[in-house]
């Protein structure tokens, strides 16, 4: 009798390796695809049938985030007014504040918020669709309204409590954009590519409008005035609106502007002045101060017979000088346009650092940042540069410009009579 010994299954020779199998389907690009947007149907059906009004605000917000992706929007605070020039004492009291603070060129202003410049003051609020308001001393403002959106008409105004508002306009975005000043019961709505001038006294409650270029309409209640160049509407406590011609201003002949003057002594030099004639103008006056606003002036001389005068005693620096005609009824002009000169001492000419760093877009004004140095003079673009800081940085809003490619140049000159000049190219969308 054989007995074998039990086989150990796991060392049988018939017996099989184990084997695992491995299985797969194969998923494309297309069907994610398809079941990610099954399942946002059934998401949104669910929405659908249980809140149709929160379905309706997903499906807008969606449409407002993916439709009309090449239009770039135009951010809040470039919709804005803005501080372009302040000269003196300006303040700013927001629409959600009681207290008055200095005015700022980083200061942005909103409906409802009220400015006021002290006697030596003036300040120049640009808005997005390029309309700009010069805030004369003495003068109390209230932005109104400030309606910019894109592809709508525009729509932009202030009140004057008191004092005069000088304001241009470009070429409006379309004929039903507005430019307004409203001084007590009386609308003054300007028109494309003009420049007007509004005054309000609050004591006599009587207004005044003059158009230096382009037109203007004049409204209190149901009376309507249309106001061409060289017209003026006065607006009486009570009776009609008085409508008159006023003369025109001098055309400046020289210096020409942006002209340097080059003397070995300054203050002993002769500057030449001369102007056009004005028909039925019998003076005029002449004006130079250091500052754009003439806030500062140093020569102010009234009832001078001829076209032009010779004056001295002015230090080196840059000046600014306008003219004024009057006619025989003791009836002045607008004022001029405004020529900037440079007196300088002669000397070696040296050149001086002066760097366009950056530029932007805001609304149809530029702005132009960069470098100069400590204590020089810059005009840019024929607008002098009203501040630098100590480390010589700049930053300045030009004027409005109308849509399409533009140069814009920025003339330097430092201290030591060294100049320098740069240029630089922006496009301004429509």
């Amino acid at each position: 009798m054989t007995i074998h010994s039990p086989i150990d299954p796991r060392h049988s020779p018939h017996q099989r390796a184990p084997r695992v199998e491995v299985y797969w389907t194969t998923v494309t690009y297309k069907t994610v695809i398809l079941s990610v947007l099954l399942g946002l149907a059934v998401i949104f059906g669910g929405i659908y049938i249980a809140k149709p009004g929160l379905y309706n605000i997903v499906i807008s917000k969606i449409d407002k985030s993916v439709g009309n992706p090449e239009v770039d929007p135009v951010s809040a605070d470039q919709k804005r007014a803005r501080f372009v020039n302040l000269d003196g004492h300006v303040q700013v009291k927001k629409v959600s504040s009681v207290q008055w603070v200095d005015a700022t060129l980083s200061v942005s202003l909103d409906k409802g918020d009220l400015v006021r410049t002290g006697s030596d003051s003036d300040a120049r609020i640009s808005f997005a669709d390029g309309t700009s308001y010069t805030i004369k001393p003495d003068t109390l403002i209230t932005v109104e309204e400030n309606s910019t959106d894109n592809n709508r008409p525009t729509s932009v105004s202030v009140s004057i409590q008191t004092g005069q508002v000088d304001l241009a306009t470009p070429m409006l975005r379309s004929p039903d954009s507005k430019a307004a000043v409203k001084s007590e019961d009386t609308t003054t709505q300007v028109h494309s590519n003009t420049r007007a001038a509004v005054k309000f006294d609050p004591e006599k409650k009587e207004s005044e409008v003059v158009v230096a270029s382009g037109s203007a309409q004049v409204q209190r209640g149901q009376e309507r005035i249309d106001l061409g160049q060289y017209e003026k509407a006065t607006i009486p406590s009570s009776g009609a609106i008085q409508r008159s011609t006023v003369l025109a201003p001098p055309d400046l002949v020289e210096p020409l502007n942006l002209a340097p003057i080059i003397a070995e002594n300054p203050r002993s030099a002769t500057v030449h002045f001369e102007w056009k004639a004005v028909p039925n103008a019998v003076s005029y006056t002449l004006r130079v101060s250091t500052t754009q606003m003439f806030t500062r002036t140093v020569f102010d001389k009234k009832g001078i017979a001829g076209t032009s005068l010779d004056i001295s005693g002015l230090d080196a620096g840059d000046y600014f000088w306008n003219v004024v005609a009057t006619d025989a009824k003791k009836q002045s002009s607008e004022v001029s346009e405004i020529f900037r000169f440079s007196l300088v001492a002669r000397g070696k000419a040296q050149e001086m650092l002066l760097e366009i760093t950056d530029t932007r877009i805001v609304g149809r004004v530029a702005e132009i940042i960069g470098k100069t140095e400590p204590g020089a003079a810059l005009i840019v673009n024929g607008q002098p540069v009203p501040y630098i800081a100590p480390d010589g940085t700049f930053r300045h809003f030009t004027e409005a410009l109308e849509p399409g490619q533009h140069t814009i140049t920025v003339i330097g000159q430092n201290r030591r009579g060294g100049t320098s000049t740069q240029s630089v190219s922006i496009f301004v969308p429509k």
